[in-house]
């Protein structure tokens, strides 16, 4: 079974922080990147993927960074889910039906004609997950985190961010 993973959270987490982005300018993916404890390497490289996909732009330059290319009530999960892990099925069925040992080396056509129950009945339910993730915003993510995040979190998180942007202004001044 494929599952999704530190790709698509890693991205989630990014794009909700992007939301409401801090006083001091759009962050860079450096500085995302070393807030969540990542590595700045593989940041850039899923903002690279959403950028491809319309979701970020970036400002260049010592003051740039990057912030939602639509407004977040326009984003859904799935549009991320799609940008980080295009393609990619939630299950992927190997037909081990063909393989049973009584069907020495050709299956019965009964046993393989159709697509299998157990596929039919994956592939429904991956369905109602997409409709799922397509109903929920990153405004709609951004709020519950808003709603559960203290006041002095977000004052320290916009505090660290304008520390990083005013260090990389001074560092290009030098």
């Amino acid at each position: 079974m494929s599952l999704y993973g530190a790709s698509l959270e890693t991205g989630l987490h990014c794009m909700v922080s992007l939301v409401d982005p801090p006083d001091s300018g759009p962050p860079s993916t450096r500085e995302l990147a070393e807030f969540q404890g990542l590595s700045p390497s593989f940041v850039a490289k899923l903002f690279t993927k959403l950028a491809k996909a319309g979701l970020v732009t970036s400002a260049e330059g010592i003051q740039g960074g990057f912030q939602l290319a639509r407004d977040p009530a326009d984003v859904s999960l799935w549009d991320v889910v799609s940008a980080l892990e295009p393609n990619k099925p939630l299950f992927r069925c190997r037909e081990i039906r063909r393989n049973f040992i009584l069907f020495k080396k050709k299956p019965p056509r009964w046993a393989t004609c159709g697509l299998c129950p157990i596929h039919a009945a994956m592939r429904q339910a991956e369905k109602q997950m997409r409709l799922s993730l397509e109903a929920v915003t990153l405004a709609d993510i951004a709020a519950e985190v808003g709603a559960t995040v203290p006041q002095e979190f977000n004052d320290k998180a916009n505090a660290w961010l304008a520390e990083r942007r005013s260090s990389r202004r001074d560092s290009k001044t030098d």
